[in-house]
């Protein structure tokens, strides 16, 4: 059986999305609950990564430079930070429309389909 996808929301995510994906089923975290407010965005993409998480942020600029690092480290074998659980980059909208967006383009998918994976919604 394939693993679920788990998603942990960056803090510029409204936390609203949070709680309207847990209400529709789905395993969320954010980066409030997991107490790493302030935290910069490479650790931040190491937590979504160590715990196996989907990253779902608004930040294009920062996590498309990260996810380009990340791979480069996979290519050249190093350990720390050489893959991810995959990251959704998501245009600025309301909460609602925001989670439903987020509902429809992870429908059907589990972790490993996920799995350093660079996302646009």
């Amino acid at each position: 059986m394939s693993e679920s996808i788990r998603i942990y929301l960056d803090e510029d995510v409204n936390v609203l999305v949070g709680e309207m994906l847990r209400a529709r089923g789905r395993d969320v975290l954010t980066t409030r609950d997991a107490a790493n407010l302030g935290i910069d965005d490479e650790a931040q993409l190491s937590y979504a990564a160590a715990t196996n998480r989907v990253f779902i942020t608004h930040n294009r600029v920062d996590f498309e430079r990260l996810a380009v690092r990340f791979f480069e480290r996979a290519l050249t074998g190093e350990s720390v930070g050489g893959s991810h659980s995959g990251i959704v980059i998501a245009y600025r909208r309301p909460s609602r429309e925001l989670t439903l967006k987020i509902l429809q383009t992870l429908k059907g998918l589990n972790a490993a389909d996920m799995s350093n994976q660079l996302r646009y919604i």
